[in-house]
């Protein structure tokens, strides 16, 4: 009629050292997918890092080339006209050099090497009236692993490049020393 104890007590042990090793196996699964999940996380958070450090250099070296582009405006379009040999004349300034690296740049934008090339072939100097007209065009190319452009560059390399076009008048007529166009 009623089971006697002893064996109550056996199918109970037996009962509970099989829970045991199912709970085992259900621990050890828990243990590798939650590691899994957790190296997952440390390799997006990394992607992620270092996506925003390209980020920040690829927007200071955006800042570079722009000083690149303005320092080549300031030598062309010099609203003083004080350009040694160009300033008194109605002569249009020419380009600055073929190609001029500028490296001295300060502050956050210190790594990056700027490189300034100038031409003044686009709608050559002509004569509009009485009026010289000149028009230039600028390209800066900034970089942080020189030469720029890089040919071989290693990991981490940004590069930014700007190019302007600038138009100059002077007007021979014009009250010196300025000779401005009106």
């Amino acid at each position: 009629m009623f089971p006697s104890t002893n064996h109550d007590s056996r199918i109970t042990i037996h009962a509970f050292r099989r829970a045991r090793g199912f709970s085992i196996i259900t621990a050890i699964f828990l243990l590798v997918v939650l590691s899994l999940l957790g190296a997952f996380i440390v390799s997006v958070t990394g992607l992620q890092q270092s996506s925003l450090q390209l980020d920040v250099q690829g927007v200071r070296a955006y800042q570079a080339a722009r000083a690149g582009i303005e320092w080549g405006a300031w030598q062309v379009l010099d609203p003083n006209n004080d350009l040694p040999g160009f300033g008194a004349t109605a002569n249009l300034p020419p380009c600055p050099g073929a190609s001029t690296n500028l490296s001295g740049l300060s502050g956050s934008l210190s790594p990056f090497t700027v490189t300034v090339t100038c031409s003044a072939v686009i709608n050559a100097p002509t004569t509009e009236g009485l009026r010289n007209i000149g028009a230039y065009q600028i390209i800066a190319t900034a970089c942080n692993q020189p030469p720029c452009p890089n040919p071989t560059p290693a990991s981490g390399y940004v590069e930014r490049q700007l190019q302007a076009t600038l138009s100059k008048c002077k007007d021979p007529s014009a009250a010196g020393p300025r000779f401005a166009c009106s």
